[in-house]
C-alpha cells in the first residue's frame, strides 16, 4: 500500500467529518471545505493504487 493512499484515505475521512459539522452547524463555508478535502482525498488514494499497480508491473 502506496503513501498516497493511506494519506489520501485520511483527508477523504477527515473532509467527510468537516462537512457534516459544517451541515450541522450551518457554516456553509467548512461545509464546501469538507467537499473539497473529500475530492482531494479520493484523487490523491486514487494516485496511490495507480502508482501501486505500476509498481507491481514493473516488478
Amino acid at each position: 500500500m502506496d503513501k498516497n493512499e493511506v494519506k489520501g484515505g485520511l483527508k477523504e475521512v477527515g473532509g467527510n467529518i468537516k462537512e457534516s459539522v459544517g451541515r450541522a452547524t450551518g457554516n456553509r463555508d467548512m461545509e464546501a471545505e469538507g467537499v473539497v478535502d473529500q475530492a482531494e482525498g479520493k484523487t490523491q488514494k486514487n494516485y496511490g493504487k495507480v502508482k501501486d499497480a505500476v509498481k507491481d508491473q514493473l516488478d
